[in-house]
């Protein structure tokens, strides 16, 4: 098991990953899918195809067409396409958005279609650290990002994957101020976030000690759990 700081996940996505060898990509709950869109830039010969439920984030990746990128709303729990479509599949800190009731069926989709030998790529956030503290205020994610580790921890067992390497690292992150944060955190399109005043107050109460001279930083602990399906 190891930890790092990773600043761009893509680097450490192409470590894990021979991504020439794998060039029919589908990401799930791809939101603007900023990973595939640099994949596809370094990777003339891969392909991607996108999946989110948001519609209004759907109306915006529309809006920003991206030669070899296909947008399609669905969800991880009932993909639509055919067996053995894929090479590749990545899980963004999406896991963890499947409802919990379908997160095995998801994840037997995923086996469904990918290739045999295929990889799945699933990087989840950790419950710990400062940053979760404050979120925790508002969007206490304890529950789905346990239910979302079980289930990779199921579907290993269930013999249908093997678990190539899992990985521990953290992300930094920074907010100018509590305004970014709460713009880019509380204001976001999948989760209708309405926060009374008292909470509104203890979220930024918990941010604030965070504040330097040029921002708030913090680092994010993440885990990737890379699977090869059997």
């Amino acid at each position: 098991m190891s930890s790092r700081l990773v600043s761009d996940e893509f680097n450490l996505l192409e470590s894990l990953v021979d991504l020439p060898r794998y060039p029919r990509v589908i990401e799930l709950g791809c939101a603007a899918a900023h990973l595939s869109r640099k994949l596809l830039q370094r990777l003339a010969s891969s392909t991607v195809t996108g999946l989110e439920v948001d519609e209004r984030q759907m109306v915006k990746n529309l809006q920003q067409p991206q030669e070899r990128l296909t947008f399609v709303q669905a969800g991880a729990q009932a993909i639509p396409f055919a067996d053995q479509s894929y090479d590749l599949a990545l899980m963004l800190k999406s896991l963890h958005h499947v409802p919990l009731d379908l997160l095995d069926q998801a994840l037997a989709e995923v086996h469904r279609v990918l290739r045999p030998q295929g990889l799945l790529y699933v990087s989840e956030p950790v419950f710990a650290g400062a940053l979760n503290e404050v979120m925790r205020l508002f969007h206490d994610e304890k529950i789905v990002r346990a239910a979302a580790l079980a289930a990779v921890h199921r579907a290993v067992a269930s013999g249908a994957w093997e678990q190539v390497s899992e990985v521990h690292f953290e992300m930094p992150v920074h907010y100018l101020g509590f305004a970014e944060f709460e713009q880019r955190m509380i204001g976001v399109t999948f989760v209708e976030h309405k926060l009374d005043a008292a909470t509104l107050n203890a979220v930024r109460a918990r941010f604030e000690p965070h504040m330097t001279a040029d921002g708030a930083h913090f680092v994010r602990p993440m885990r990737v759990n890379l699977l090869r399906r059997r």
